[in-house]
């Protein structure tokens, strides 16, 4: 039996191992799980989330003992992740129906990738999926466990003395805090943001809650939308009298056209539903200078087609009263856009507290100008649905509303049933403001929002102010209209419903505001959320509000996600929520500092944010126990990353002692013009010891470090696929194994060549300037690079090759071994300080499919000029490989060789060698329409051999 501290000393597992291949595949198939994901129902408009699976590695790492047996680490590790063949076998069964039960050995002989592919996430399935793991795990480990939390326990004592406590001091959605739990650990959980807070708690009391609590819970929602649709029919503003109830109001803009004075509504399309094809027509109005919006009914697909294109069209107001003379005004002069003192500013009127409807004389007005109707089908539960323009009854309805939050606006504002919070300018936050005119958060919502939502705020509960920020994201003026056709596969099958919904606000992360929107009902907003439920004990859990280097709490694991580089500005577009629960928030979030406090928060890049992460990282080292351990999660973005970690592991007391590299994010990121798809996992220790040393012997050690680190990996990585399994490391695995190798090094010193490093990292940056640190990082980085040599190269030979030159060949060794990620491109040239790397890129390439350009690609293009790769022996060599493509006769592509290469008789060896090379790694890849690698094989082939028999 283990006994407490047995393991104080001992390494963790994640220091010496991780299988981030599979880790890797496991991440990918949760992000692509969308709204199926554990906590997404808790605030799906909280993105960025740390895959659960992700986050379970790094605890159960930091736990288990690396032993002398590396290879059963890795079964034992792998049979707590269900990665397993047993564990692998029983996921994908649960895809399978009883009668196809038979063919899982099929299965079973697939790569990694495409099981994962087939079977169900551990998180689906009960926890009897590793019921056939804990006879061998206690036999490895010496434990009597028989369930995670049992085990995490035994562990937790055996290196620390007791349950281990796991704290996220960045909790943002609750990801790591919540599996911190589910696996049995003590956790402290907080973040500045007390919506992020809210989701947290949400993690552990909602979807972690009790069946008796849920089934609690369940009622309540049922109750909430009973009183509150009881008020609203009660005030009979969303029924016509005939049986119908308004499912959707559809709003948009109406301005004055300075040439014409005619009154025009702004719709950028006039589509109203492609599914039902319905759309809106303008009718003019002479008489009134105005436009009637008729709905109607299509009958063919032409006409669909014709309402396109709105009366917005490419930034400017278009419209034709008498069909024959199109007007044209931009927006922006609408607005009256104009520079003052180099200040944009305009001729908008900033809206009052008071405001909640434009004022006559402002210049953006707004209309209703359609509404949904459905009605319950005589027979069956289901519903007809009609779009029908706006009629004067209609309008009447809307009169009533706007007269009644008139009235009650005062009343609900003090009461804090509706917001009256000033909007605070920032990056975000500007939008609504400089767009509109709002001043105020309640201006983003409408009459009808602002009374539905209102009611329902009355009701304060935890449940209900977690619901309030689900209602007010599907329930404002930035709610899109969207409406998408009936889904048609390849050969005419109906495959999918039509759709037509109001988007939510946080579709983006953003607060655009829009010419026409959606406005949901009573009826139509989602009442019964339907929350994922895996029970916690939450006894030994705590969620506090407060800024990360105000903690004060002994932890024995730190596992954080810190926002560098965040692209999401959650401190402002959180107020959104937060001007809603503000008032009198109900008693488990009363403690609460309802404000996002700007200014306290870490962001971005930059000095401000170097020096709050010294300081919350420096605290957080000086509350853990010396045996402590830190996972310190970044999305590798910034060419600076390293350098700013290396700085704030410095000055925090910290030092690495290993990182991992992760796939963690979708396509999607991607082809929104992101260009990362994964997560570095730095591992740190405290530095015990103040030791010193010169940059001229670092060197060798850091070499030293280097090579031991990658030997060890590749090694076990032989050793799996000698036994018949996938590999463990691809070459950028082994890439951040040589850093992670590196850094350890370097952060192990507190004095180099006689300067304080904990000073030194402190010290602020001055633009274009690098400080001693980065030049520090720069060595590290290029010492670890350079044990990266392709196979065929000496290490000598692949020295004298100019970056851009290791670049290409690199990558193109990588795709012959299957690694075509975006991001490995992106992380490989930073390491070789390849700085155009885009441009050797094929134009076809994505986030998973990306690709080199082949030399029928770069034709005669980059022979000469500034860029890395022009003049150099590698372009001569691929014109000369288009050349032969081209059919030249042999004898003259050498001779252009021979004028396109500098120094040719000596670069005669390297050409033939890289000629080789290509070849060999050419050769085998799968072609296609334009890419054809076996034709680029064969021109490499031919090229070598006639560079060998060249008579000079």
């Amino acid at each position: 039996m283990l006994k407490p501290f047995d393991w104080k000393d001992r390494p963790a597992l994640i220091e010496h191992l991780m299988p981030v291949q599979k880790i890797s595949v496991e991440s990918f198939k949760e992000q692509m799980a969308g709204s199926g994901k554990t906590l997404t129902a808790l605030g799906s408009y909280w993105k960025g989330r740390k895959p659960l699976i992700l986050n379970k590695a790094c605890i159960l790492g930091c736990l288990l003992p690396a032993t002398d047996n590396p290879l059963n680490d890795l079964e034992i590790f792998e049979m707590l992740m269900g990665m397993d063949a047993l564990s692998m076998q029983k996921r994908i069964e649960a895809t399978l129906p009883a009668s196809k039960q038979h063919t899982v050995g099929d299965f079973l002989v697939l790569t990694y990738l495409e099981q994962v592919r087939q079977a169900k996430r551990c998180e689906e399935l009960s926890d009897d999926l590793f019921a056939h793991i804990w006879s061998s795990v206690n036999a490895h480990l010496g434990t009597s466990a028989s369930s995670f939390p049992e085990l995490v326990e035994q562990m937790g004592i055996a290196r620390f003395g007791q349950r281990p406590r796991v704290a996220d001091v960045f909790c943002g959605s609750g990801q790591i805090p919540f599996e911190a739990a589910r696996l049995g650990c003590d956790v402290y959980a907080s973040d500045l943001n007390p919506i992020a807070c809210m989701l947290t708690w949400g993690a552990f009391h909602i979807v972690g809650a009790s069946r008796e609590k849920r089934t609690e819970m369940e009622k309540a929602q049922t109750q909430l939308a009973e009183q509150v649709q009881k008020e609203i029919d009660a005030l009979e503003i969303e029924t016509d009298g005939n049986g119908w109830r308004a499912k959707v109001y559809l709003y948009c803009i109406e301005v004055v056209c300075p040439e014409t004075g005619w009154r025009v509504p702004l719709i950028p399309t006039l589509i109203i539903s492609k599914g039902y094809g319905v759309v809106a027509r303008l009718v003019p109005v002479p008489a009134e200078k105005r436009y009637d919006i008729d709905v109607i009914y299509t009958r063919t697909e032409d006409e669909i087609a014709e309402a396109k294109n709105g009366t917005v069209q490419d930034g400017e107001m278009v419209h034709s009263p008498d069909g024959v003379t199109v007007y044209r005004t931009k927006i922006s002069s609408l607005r009256g856009d104009y520079v003052e003192g180099g200040e944009n500013k305009n001729r908008l009127r900033l809206w009052e507290k008071s405001d909640f409807i434009p004022r006559p004389d402002d210049i953006f007005q707004e209309r209703l100008y359609c509404v949904q109707w459905m009605r319950k089908k005589p027979k069956g539960k289901k519903y007809e649905y009609q779009f029908r323009a706006v009629t004067a009854d209609d309008l009447k309805r809307e009169q009533k509303v706007i007269d009644y939050v008139d009235f009650h606006l005062a009343e609900w504002q003090e009461n804090g049933f509706v917001p009256d919070m000033v909007i605070e300018a920032g990056a975000k936050t500007d939008e609504p403001i400089r767009t509109r005119g709002w001043t105020h958060w309640h201006h983003l919502f409408n009459s009808r929002q602002l009374l539905l939502l209102g009611i329902i705020n009355k009701y304060k509960s935890e449940l209900n102010s977690l619901l309030m920020t689900m209602y007010s994201n599907f329930l404002a003026r930035l709610c899109a209209w969207e409406t998408t056709p009936a889904r048609i596969n390849k050969v005419g099958e109906q495959v999918g419903g039509a759709s037509n919904n109001a988007k939510q606000v946080f579709s983006n992360q953003a607060l655009n505001t829009l010419f026409n929107y959606g406005s949901r009902t009573s009826t139509d907003l989602k009442w019964t959320v339907e929350f994922k439920s895996f029970p916690i004990n939450k006894d030994s859990i705590v969620v506090k509000s407060h800024p990360a280097q105000n903690i004060c709490i002994i932890n024995d694991i730190y596992i954080t996600d810190p926002p560098y580089g965040d692209a999401v500005k959650y401190e402002e577009i959180t107020e959104f929520f937060i001007a809603w629960l503000r008032k009198n928030p109900p008693p488990e979030f009363a403690g609460w500092t309802w404000d996002s406090r700007r200014s306290l928060a870490i962001q971005g890049e930059g000095e401000g944010f170097r020096q709050g992460m010294v300081a919350a990282y420096r605290n957080m080292a000086a509350h853990m126990p010396d045996n402590g351990i830190q996972v310190l999660m970044f999305t590798h973005q910034s060419g600076s990353i390293w350098a700013d970690m290396a700085n704030i592991i410095w000055a925090s007391g910290l030092q690495v002692s290993a990182a991992w590299y992760v796939v963690t994010e979708t396509d999607s990121a991607l082809r929104q013009g992101a260009n990362v798809t994964g997560t570095v996992l730095l591992v740190l220790r405290k530095r015990h010891q103040e030791q010193e040393n010169f940059r001229t012997e670092l060197g060798w050690e850091i070499e030293s470090a280097v090579k031991e680190q990658i030997e060890a990996l590749t090694g076990l990585d032989q050793k799996v696929r000698d036994q018949g399994g996938d590999g463990l490391y691809t070459d950028a695995d082994l890439q951040m194994a040589g850093y992670a190798a590196a850094l350890k090094v370097l952060t192990a010193y507190s004095v180099i060549d006689g300067k304080n490093m904990v000073i030194e990292s402190e010290a602020p940056r001055q633009k274009g300037k690098k400080t001693f640190v980065d030049e520090l990082i720069d060595f590290a980085v290029q010492t670890a690079v350079q044990f990266l040599v392709p196979t065929g190269f000496e290490k000598e030979e692949w020295r004298k090759l100019v970056p851009v030159e290791r670049f290409y060949l690199k990558m193109t060794e990588m795709e012959h071994n299957g690694s075509r990620t975006l991001d490995n491109y992106q992380n490989f040239a930073k390491a070789f300080k390849v700085h155009g790397f885009d441009q050797l890129m094929s134009d076809t390439s994505k986030a998973n499919a990306a690709r080199l350009k082949l030399s029928s690609e770069f034709r005669g293009s980059l022979m000469s000029g500034d860029t890395e790769i022009a003049g150099t022996p590698l372009r001569a060599l691929l014109y000369a490989l288009y050349e032969i493509r081209q059919n030249v006769d042999v004898d003259d592509v050498l001779i252009h060789l021979n004028d396109n290469c500098p120094n040719y008789l000596p670069n005669r060896p390297v050409l033939i060698k890289m000629a080789g090379f290509l070849a060999e790694n050419r050769e085998g890849l799968k072609p296609g329409k334009t890419f054809r690698p076996d034709q680029e094989a064969s021109a490499a082939r031919i090229l070598a051999q006639a560079i060998q028999n060249q008579r000079l």
